[in-house]
């Protein structure tokens, strides 16, 4: 049943494989389209087109025999949870009534840890007093003190005269009052003929109007000054005028140094843009303010002593203040201290991470190991009662948990499996196609590579390196699919902690959606801390969201975050070092390895720019011919530009015998004067081409641009000449086959394009003053040629292709051969 469902499946896949990929991407031209879709051509009678031949690896993996592979494979190494399942786990429903056949105590393994890992992770951090916040507070304080302490000394000790003589009242108001009611005053008090009531008596408000508050203050202070004019005078009456004179002089000079205050006051009435006094301070006696001080220093050190932790609420810090300062702070000046805590105070407890470490291990240490006792002939759990994590560690230690085969489970497993195989197929059909058997063994050993690897109990899971791997070599499509569905197959199968699976899914699926785009090594090194990064974050916020207490405690969760960057960074450092071996190993062809192949530098390439000059610089103009080509037909640009690079690499065994690198001088095959032995030459750079690209190892799809850049094409000139040879000598017996190249004939877009862009590079050279329809013509007789040599049977290009190639070469012709200004004799000769 199984085998019938997976072969109906397989079938299914190459159908539709067939129906969206046909041989070629789109249907074959007839030698009549063809020619007249070329301007200058005629329609021959071509010979009929051979049928196209059939790569042997297309479709590999379609077979059912390497299907049934991977699915077994990977299903019997994701399904172990299957093998020994018991049927009575926790959540289950028990179908009869189970009795405990002896007395047991069972240790719970699991709750245990459970435990151990809560109570380490909402361990209370210890917390310690910064002694740096202590001193910028202590300093601070100072500071203001300093400040209230300066001002005051300013204006000087209040009151400034004795009591008995003009009340505080009296001498407050004399000390602030305006120059002009001070003149007043003095001017009434002169006046001995004025009488003042001994008790003058204010004016009572009309109690029919209501009272305003500015009524009731200009009350008052008419109320102080004819107490104040009456005190004077009475002073006056009683004293002589020289003791009159003096008084009056200490009032001045009192108000002097009290509008000089006011001044310094003005300037420096802030610390830190924080306003702290106000003008009270020069009405508080000295004994209000030395206690001011000392009671402000008590309270600091002792609630900074006590120490004010992180996250008290506003509330209870500003009430703390308000009970230490009612208690210690004078009445005058406790709004002033309380202002000043409440500005000045703030957190000084941090935590120490060593000691909350070690507290954290030791709360954890102390958690005794979950015992789970029961006595003979106690029932374990009752018929249609949910079993618990209780119930399953005694049923599974009297083995009645019913340990066995999951059949059902397995089945649903292999189901799964093969549905996410098809899956991956269909995205390789849509997004990269042609993959070989190779590739899809690849594909399978780095996917079993991830359920392996918990197999053997490691703490790590290496979803990061597959998505990395899987994206340079495949695409990002390929890559997101293949670490979507191993992150959605593992748990299924698999006993594995799903906060670790999800952030380390996260970072592969960022790693195979970035690496598809990277173009060097450094770039995927880069990438790399960035899989690290996001697998780090993802499990920050999975275990803040999962429990409320992990953030009371940051050092152990950080620790972990952090481990799990490092995880993520270190699989990307084993991906970019795996990857040139599996590139080697599995004949792979990535954009990073084709980049490192381009590059000038390589061995090969320096001997053929320093061996075979001309050569070379044929090489680097077909290079350019095809790589533009390629970019309008949507092909492989970095394989076609590489394959290039090498496709005349055989040439270096006899530079000479290829007229670009003769530079001027005698002709090697007019010495030889055999076209037969010319041929030969010719002909051999070929082989010599691939002798040379398995010594340097090159990948077999840049080893493909050798051969078929050349098909089977006939080497037209010494076979002219032996033609002419035979009639001169009839003995002589000409074999076209003597004198065509071995093949095969262009397997693929690519390699056709760069047939086509070698066969024209030598006539567009050869251009001089040419328009663009002379050149256009020229480009599209060679290409036509070509197309009836049948050397694009099995390329896969099509008519409209043809005539996309042709004027693409005109183009770059054109802008390599641009005219230039040309430059008087004068400017030539002069010195």
């Amino acid at each position: 049943m199984l085998m019938n469902t997976l072969h109906a499946l397989t079938q299914q896949i190459e159908r539709l494989y067939r129906r969206t990929h046909p041989p070629s991407s789109c249907p074959k031209p007839s030698p009549t389209e063809i020619s007249s879709s070329l301007p200058g051509y005629t329609a021959p009678a071509w010979p009929p087109r051979p049928g196209r031949k059939v790569n042997k690896n297309q479709g590999s993996f379609s077979s059912p025999t390497f299907f049934l592979v991977a699915v077994v494979s990977l299903t019997s190494v994701m399904g172990v949870r299957f093998y020994n399942q018991p049927k009575l786990d926790v959540g289950r429903v028990a179908s009869e009534t189970i009795y405990s056949p002896s007395d047991a105590s069972v240790p719970d393994v699991k709750t245990t840890d459970e435990k151990r890992k809560s109570a380490e992770i909402g361990a209370i951090p210890v917390l310690v007093i910064d002694i740096s916040i202590n001193q910028e507070i202590n300093q601070k304080i100072q500071r203001v003190l300093e400040q209230g302490t300066s001002i005051r000394n300013i204006a000087q000790p209040f009151p400034f005269i004795d009591r008995g003589i003009l009340s505080t009242e009296v001498q407050r108001y004399l000390r602030q009052c305006p120059e002009r009611e001070w003149q007043d005053l003095l001017a009434q008090v002169e006046q001995l003929t004025v009488q003042i009531p001994s008790n003058p008596k204010p004016k009572t408000p009309n109690k029919k109007t209501p009272t305003k508050f500015a009524d009731w203050q200009q009350a008052t202070l008419e109320q102080i000054r004819r107490q104040t004019l009456m005190q004077l005078k009475a002073y006056r009456r009683r004293t002589t005028p020289v003791e009159f004179s003096q008084l009056v002089s200490d009032v001045t000079q009192a108000r002097w140094r009290y509008a000089k205050a006011l001044n310094a006051f003005s300037q420096e009435w802030s610390v830190d843009q924080e306003i702290f006094y106000t003008e009270s301070v020069f009405e508080w006696s000295d004994q209000t303010w030395l206690q001011t001080q000392k009671g402000v220093n008590q309270i600091t050190q002792e609630m900074l002593a006590q120490g004010i932790a992180p996250g008290l609420p506003d509330e209870i810090l500003r009430k703390a203040i308000e009970i230490q300062v009612q208690n210690t702070i004078p009445l005058e000046s406790q709004l002033f201290a309380t202002h000043l805590f409440a500005e000045v105070l703030k957190v000084n407890l941090v935590k120490d991470s060593q000691a909350t470490r070690h507290r954290a291990e030791l709360v954890a240490q102390k958690i005794e190991p979950v015992m789970v006792n029961i006595s003979q002939g106690e029932m374990i759990v009752a018929r249609g009662q949910k079993i618990t994590q209780r119930d399953f560690v005694l049923l599974d230690y009297f083995g009645l948990s019913e340990r066995g085969i999951n059949t059902k489970g397995l089945i649903s497993l292999v189901g799964l499996v093969s549905i996410g195989i098809g899956i991956v197929l269909l995205v390789e059909l849509k997004f990269h196609r042609g993959l070989r058997r190779r590739d899809r063994l690849l594909l399978l050993l780095l996917t079993l590579s991830t359920p392996i690897i918990i197999l053997l109990k490691l703490p790590l899971i290496n979803l990061p390196a597959v998505g990395l791997l899987v994206g340079t070599f495949y695409g990002s499509a390929v890559g997101v699919t293949v670490v979507g569905l191993l992150s959605i197959l593992l748990p299924i199968g698999m006993e594995i902690d799903n906060v670790h699976l999800v952030a380390s899914a996260a970072g592969g699926l960022v790693g195979s959606l970035l690496a598809g785009q990277s173009r060097c090594r450094e770039e995927l090194a880069l990438l790399g801390l960035g899989v690290g990064v996001t697998q780090g974050a993802v499990y920050l916020i999975l275990n803040l969201m999962a429990s409320a207490t992990a953030g009371s405690i940051w050092y152990i969760l950080l620790k972990v975050v952090g481990l799990q960057m490092l995880e993520g960074v270190a699989w990307s450092i084993v991906a970019l070092g795996l990857s040139p071996y599996l590139e080697h190993l599995f004949d792979l062809i990535t954009p990073i390895r084709l980049a490192e192949l381009a590059n000038p530098n390589r061995p090969l390439l320096k001997r053929l720019a320093t061996e075979a000059p001309g050569t070379f610089q044929h090489t680097m103009f077909v290079a350019n011919l095809a790589e533009a080509a390629a970019q309008e037909l949507g092909c492989n640009v970095e394989l076609v530009r590489t394959g290039t690079l090498y496709h005349d690499i055989g040439k270096m065994h006899d530079p000479l015998g290829f007229i670009e690198n003769q530079m001027g001088g005698p002709n090697k095959h007019d010495t030889i004067n055999d076209p037969w032995e010319s041929a030969r030459i010719i002909k051999k750079h070929v082989d010599e081409g691939l002798v040379m690209a398995r010594k340097y190892r090159l990948p077999k799809a840049i080893k493909a641009f050798i051969p078929e850049h050349q098909g089977n094409m006939q080497i037209a000139y010494f076979y002219y000449q032996a033609q002419q040879c035979a009639k001169d000598n009839p003995q002589l017996q000409v074999k076209e086959e003597d004198f065509r190249y071995d093949g095969p004939i262009p397997q693929s877009r690519e390699t056709g394009i760069v047939m086509l862009a070698d066969s024209c590079e030598a006539a567009l050279r050869s251009l001089k003053d040419a328009t663009h329809e002379e050149a256009l013509n020229m480009v599209n007789k060679i290409l036509k040629a070509r197309w009836q040599d049948h050397q694009l049977t099995d390329s896969g290009l099509t008519r409209e292709e043809m005539s996309k190639i042709a004027e693409v070469f005109v183009r770059v012709w054109e802008q390599v051969n641009h005219k230039r200004i040309a430059y008087p004799k004068a400017v030539l000769t002069s010195r």
